[in-house]
């Protein structure tokens, strides 16, 4: 008996200690109680996944156990503020796992992602659960509810609804098994792309094979090699690398197979194959659909955004289309012409060659090449103007703190203080490509922004990029392209820091995905603005201001090639919505489906065997299924907001003062046409985008 008291004992001791082990199960006892990345182990994660599910559903048994009436404080605001363990834990693993990956990180993301989707089935298929917020739900309009109130009510009983919970019987157990086979389905897709794009090298040793590269373009592409203990210079399918090798060189052969791996990856075969995933997750988000009574997934998801249903959707892009045939044959024809006129002879463009002979007809034309450019977008100078677009515009500064910890040594953590010095929020910046990081630019949080008990806690945001590297001789000179990016990432993360929101679920970003663009693609006009240029783009060996006609030619070439890049825009979206409008599971050859969809769009001649569905994360294993389109809706609205900005003063206060005030800080708490109204003064239209391109005079 006192050997299994022992056992006993023993085992609850050696439970606690583990516990204690783990960050996770204790306060952080960091700056602002933010992640203390520098003791988080691989080994920490799935133990407090598992006791945050454990946490979470005792929770959720609470507020179902209860037997007074349901009302807003007795339900929806414990569920809000439930699962704060779960979420603490996932916020950092899912963001890592994107940004500082590894096969074991991968490894424990197949494990966990079944239980993860199990569990929150179990919430949102809890009928006690379900009845109790549809009880809430049912006389909102009669309980003295705030406006912001109302709302968390409607999201919360629209989040149960999209998740089965208005099924029944048999069509619950079935929801059950849709939904955790689309979450693994999504996982697999993109740590298949990310697998497929980290395992591409391509090795030059001869110099002849670097022809037309710019000196800098050669050291970062040496120092890769080098990385790896290589000899020569190495490119891969990582954004610097590979746009910069596609743009350059003059060797055709070469640029070829660079996009033939970029533009086969997951569709040659092979183990990272994503052509029965494709078909496996459309058909599955549209028996979902199904089930929840709609006859397609995009009509199932666009009811929950701005656009409401897909003949709207169809409209914009048909109109964008209609709007922008002319500039874009005209822009083909005239870069087509000029490859004709380089190289003395007949050429048949192909998608290889539209990169290097629009660059090169770029610079004919405008004289302002991207190693002209580069001189005067050190990083460090555009950290210092883009933070300081934030300061001239609301006043927040920007203050880096070597005591929060981070989670790879490039990553910086900086204090965010609004204009009278008080916090606002923690912001971290990671700016260049590494193995373990997926491709692209993203913003995103550790912890987002709410009130609880009167305090305003504050979020922690990262941005996350893949901007050039330094090089043994040079410090990181952007591209013009890569300060847009970061001016647009940055837009996300003022969304996410200036928010004043009582319940996380509807604060910063936590909006319609046809409206979150909004923020972040506004930001980009200022980069065509001598007024915000000569605030920080200097030259980084004279100190010398930008020169006036280098900004004057990079105004003038704004609008280069915005015919052709509207149909690239749109070709995504319509290939978003082919995939998310079928009716019947699709059981043919995805290449081929790809093709039929984005045929109208087509530019450029069509190489067999390519494919970008089976690489396309951003709706395969993003968050954009159905809402792709989302893009161009926000040059519309970014297009029509930024024309009252030029109108009253690009610097204007009150002008930035209510953009603020009615979209940065309201996160999802009114509709957002209502508050995008409230700054404006007028619904969008899209005239302002179509002069700001010179599609309409």
């Amino acid at each position: 008996m006192r050997s299994k008291l022992f056992t006993f004992l023993f085992l609850i001791i050696a439970m606690n200690t583990i516990q204690a082990q783990n960050p996770f199960f204790s306060a952080y006892k960091t700056p602002y109680d933010t992640p203390p990345f520098d003791k988080i182990a691989n080994r920490h994660y799935e133990p407090a996944i598992d006791k945050g599910i454990q946490d979470h559903q005792a929770e959720i048994n609470k507020i179902v156990m209860i037997r007074a009436v349901p009302v807003f404080e007795n339900t929806i605001l414990p569920l809000e503020e439930s699962g704060k363990l779960l979420n603490r834990v996932t916020s950092v693993f899912f963001n890592l796992l994107s940004a500082e990956s590894n096969d074991e990180m991968l490894e424990i993301a197949q494990r966990i992602q079944p239980k993860l989707s199990e569990h929150s089935n179990s919430v949102t298929l809890n009928e006690g659960l379900f009845q109790k917020v549809k009880a809430v739900y049912d006389k909102r309009f009669e309980s003295n509810l705030t406006s912001e109130q109302i709302r968390l009510v409607e999201k919360t009983y629209q989040g149960f609804e999209n998740s089965g919970a208005t099924l029944i019987g048999k069509d619950r157990d079935t929801y059950k098994e849709l939904s955790s086979k689309l979450s693994q389905l999504t996982l697999t897709f993109g740590q298949n792309v990310l697998k497929e794009g980290n395992k591409f090298e391509m090795i030059l040793t001869d110099e002849a094979d670097l022809a037309g590269l710019p000196q800098m373009v050669k050291d970062a592409a040496a120092a890769k090699a080098k990385s790896k203990d290589k000899a020569g210079y190495m490119f891969d399918l990582s954004a610097p690398s590979y746009i910069a090798f596609m743009k350059y060189s003059t060797r055709r052969d070469l640029r070829q197979k660079l996009y033939m791996a970029y533009s086969t990856k997951c569709v040659a075969g092979g183990e990272f194959d994503n052509q029965e995933n494709v078909k496996e997750i459309a058909k599955t988000r549209m028996q979902i659909a199904n089930l929840l009574g709609y006859p397609d997934y995009a009509t199932y998801v666009l009811r929950n955004k701005m656009a409401k249903d897909k003949e709207h959707v169809y409209s914009l892009l048909d109109n964008l289309f209609g709007a922008y045939a002319r500039a874009a044959r005209e822009d083909v024809k005239m870069v087509e012409g000029f490859a004709v006129g380089m190289e003395g002879k007949a050429i048949e463009l192909q998608p290889w060659d539209w990169a290097f002979y629009s660059e090169k007809l770029k610079d004919a034309k405008y004289n302002v090449s991207d190693e002209l450019v580069r001189p005067y977008f050190e990083l460090e100078n555009v950290k210092k103007g883009v933070f300081g677009l934030a300061t001239d515009l609301y006043g927040v500064t920007f203050v880096k703190n070597a005591e929060i910890p981070v989670y790879h040594t490039e990553v910086e953590a900086f204090d965010v203080l609004d204009e009278n010095g008080k916090f606002l929020a923690v912001l971290y910046t990671d700016f260049h490509p590494r193995e373990g990081k997926r491709q692209g630019a993203w913003m995103t949080e550790y912890k987002g922004q709410y009130i609880e008990k009167g305090k305003d806690s504050r979020p922690f945001v990262s941005i996350v990029m893949n901007f050039t590297r330094p090089t043994v001789t040079e410090p990181a000179l952007l591209t013009f392209d890569e300060v847009e990016t970061f001016l647009h990432e940055f837009g996300h993360a003022l969304h996410g820091m200036l928010t004043k929101c009582t319940y996380e679920s509807l604060s910063g970003t936590n909006v319609l995905h046809d409206f979150v663009e909004l923020p972040s693609q506004i930001m980009e006009n200022w980069l065509t603005e001598k007024e915000y240029l000569d605030k920080f783009a200097v030259h980084y060996k004279t100190g010398e201001k930008i020169p006036a006609d280098l900004v004057k030619k990079l105004v003038d070439a704004a609008n280069y090639n915005a015919g052709y890049l509207c149909y690239r825009q749109l070709s995504f979206g319509y290939l978003d919505m082919a995939w998310h409008t079928l009716t019947q599971p699709y059981t043919g050859d995805v290449i081929a489906f790809e093709h039929k969809a984005m045929d109208k769009t087509a530019l450029l001649p069509v190489v067999d065997g390519t494919d970008m569905s089976t690489s396309f994360s951003h709706i395969f294993s993003g968050g954009y299924a159905a809402g792709y389109y989302g893009y161009k809706w926000a040059e519309v609205l970014d297009a029509d907001a930024f024309a009252l900005f030029k109108k009253t003063g690009i610097f204007n206060k009150e002008t930035a003062c209510s953009f603020r005030e009615n979209v940065l800080e309201r996160g999802n708490t009114e509709e957002p046409m209502s508050l995008y109204v409230r700054f404006r003064g007028q619904e969008p239209t899209v005239d302002a985008l179509l002069e700001r391109n010179g599609v309409k005079k």
